[in-house]
């Protein structure tokens, strides 16, 4: 998922990690533990994230790693920097915080960190939150993403009722990036593969919608996204309230510069003559 700057009316909660699977071939699966997961509480969402958070080296921060104080007494080129990751499972009671990650490549910050992290040390974490939860009264959900998107699909396809149907898209390099996914719904799994040309707008498009309103959950690449929201509101006529819609990376971009575009996009146009 996508990044945010830090924030300051969140602690920054300390865990160790205690477990790294290679779960595929782009797909590392990060266990962490310690009594600070009791502080997260579930809301409900099944695309809850935390903001992992990543220190710059060589810069002395106050004890605690208190936001407040971070914010407040250092220049923001010495903040920490985050990134947004879904929580594909929380369990209180083990006191476990698992995250799955994808890897985009030897470039960024989790890359060369989770290759360096080994059982014991220190993953730093910030409860964000969530926005989506699958809707009950729903005629059916549509699941659509890339491997970004992926613990946000397993986790929503998990949490739907045994009456539930729901139709999963999920953009992946090749057969071997697939997951096993379980659910209670009745559901029709499709990976689309990128090594065959496969291409997740083009999945959807091709896409015969099941009679009733469906409740439409699309992440992932944001160019993939944004056609995704328009062909979703314009042609299928899905309800804005049944669809949620967000791009978590842009291809081309690091999650800096994305950060940045998506603020620029949604900054209001001035009118002419405005200032």
């Amino acid at each position: 998922m996508s990044g945010h700057v830090l924030a300051a009316h969140r602690p920054i909660v300390a865990l160790s990690a205690r477990r790294l699977t290679r779960i595929a071939p782009r797909m590392t699966r990060l266990v962490a533990d310690g009594p600070g997961v009791r502080r997260f509480v579930p809301d409900g969402c099944t695309d809850a994230f935390v903001r992992v958070v990543f220190p710059r080296p060589g810069v002395r921060y106050p004890p605690g790693l208190d936001p407040r104080r971070i914010r407040a007494e250092l220049p923001r080129a010495d903040w920490p920097r985050t990134r947004t990751y879904t929580v594909r499972r929380l369990d209180p009671v083990a006191a476990e915080l698992t995250i799955d990650f994808v890897d985009h490549g030897p470039a960024g910050l989790a890359p060369p960190w989770l290759a360096a992290l080994r059982p014991g040390d220190p993953v730093l974490v910030q409860d964000a939150g969530g926005r989506y939860r699958p809707d009950p009264r729903a005629g059916w959900h549509l699941l659509a993403g890339d491997e970004t998107a992926l613990p946000a699909i397993a986790v929503t396809l998990a949490a739907l009722a045994p009456r539930a149907r729901a139709v999963a898209l999920v953009e992946v390099d090749t057969a071997a990036d697939e997951l096993p996914l379980c659910s209670a719904a009745d559901v029709d799994l499709r990976w689309v593969h990128r090594c065959r040309g496969g291409d997740l707008v083009e999945a959807v498009r091709d896409l015969r919608f099941a009679p009733g309103a469906v409740q439409a959950f699309v992440h992932g690449e944001g160019g993939a996204v944004q056609h995704l929201r328009r062909h979703l509101l314009r042609d299928r006529a899905v309800a804005p309230r049944l669809l949620s819609a967000s791009g978590y990376w842009r291809r081309g971009l690091d999650d800096e510069q994305w950060r940045a575009r998506k603020a620029a996009m949604a900054s209001p146009v001035p009118a002419a003559g405005g200032r």
